[in-house]
């Protein structure tokens, strides 16, 4: 048999096995992981375009399942804390990589990526900072490294400290990342933590919006497009239904099931993304900067949740 189609049959009945009941995110995760080390990816042209559809159409989903009073509720709670972690992450960022002498615009992508949500805030503040192409793959892989461990430590340090549900899902929401395993982290830990970390997680994830037009003031930048995640609208508009429309109860459970599934595969993906050549391209330096950020942040948010 061709080794090209061997290849494409193990993607395939991998990407499969995610959907079952077997498989949870994390593992879908790992599996990614070890594809990506082991095999040449078949379809790796268009796994950031998969990953960000499958990643939006799953949160969407899960929409269906919140109701909209508890998200405010939970938006409310994390609404301090979100900003004034954005805030403390990107202003030590800065400070750090200073002293560490690293690029000006990889400390500002990796404190952006730290601060709000990971791989997405580090493309929508790329245009304004003229970041180059090695600049970026810095930043997303050293993330992506830190994003990954997340989504299997996190879990674990919740059950230790014995958090409540509501506990980790705000401070996962915080302190993971990306939303992929900020979702993929609390749906294993539980349905009510789900819920809150995807609102609070979402929330923060409108950051990139004032973030990217402060750097447009720092580095006297005009005309540069802002990406805007218009997902999250459709997110609320899913819970408005869930909501309002109590007919839509029966399904919404079911879009709910899928839409997790979705996510479990999405995370598959995501595995997929993290290349022998990123893991290289990642310097000492950067990943001492994003471990030291991801330890601030994670440490005080938690000691925060504890007061509340």
């Amino acid at each position: 048999m061709n080794n090209q189609i061997l290849i494409k049959i193990i993607f395939f009945m991998g990407a499969i096995a995610t959907l079952t009941p077997f498989i949870n995110p994390p593992l879908a995760l790992l599996m990614g992981l070890i594809f990506s080390q082991v095999i040449v990816h078949p379809y790796k042209k268009y796994n950031s375009k998969i990953t960000k559809i499958l990643l939006q159409v799953s949160v969407v989903g899960l929409g269906f399942g919140i109701n909209l009073f508890e998200a405010a509720k939970a938006g409310e709670e994390g609404l301090i804390l979100t900003i004034s972690t954005i805030f403390l992450t990107l202003l030590i960022g800065t400070f750090l990589g200073k002293i560490l002498r690293i690029k000006k615009n990889t400390t500002a992508l990796i404190s952006t990526g730290t601060a709000i949500c990971g791989g997405s805030a580090i493309a929508a503040v790329s245009p304004v900072l003229d970041a180059k192409e090695d600049e970026m793959s810095v930043a997303l892989a050293t993330i992506f490294i830190l994003n990954s461990l997340a989504l299997f430590i996190f879990p674990y340090i919740g059950e230790v400290l014995n958090l409540s549900q509501e506990q980790f899902g705000l401070w996962s929401a915080i302190a993971i990342h990306d939303t992929s395993s900020v979702v993929g982290a609390a749906s294993k830990y539980g349905e009510e933590a789900l819920k809150i970390a995807t609102t609070v997680k979402l929330e923060r994830a409108l950051w990139i919006i004032p973030v990217t037009i402060l750097y447009t003031f720092i580095y006297k930048k005009k005309g540069v497009k802002i990406s805007i995640p218009y997902f999250i609208f459709f997110f609320v508009v899913a819970m408005i239904i869930n909501t309002y429309i109590p007919e839509t109860t029966d399904y919404g459970r079911y879009i709910v099931i899928i839409a997790k599934k979705g996510l479990t595969l999405t995370l598959f993906f995501i595995g997929l993304g993290l290349s022998r050549d990123a893991v290289k391209s990642v310097g000492v330096k950067p990943l001492v900067l994003g471990v030291l950020l991801w330890i601030i942040i994670s440490v005080s948010s938690l000691l925060f949740i504890y007061q509340i």
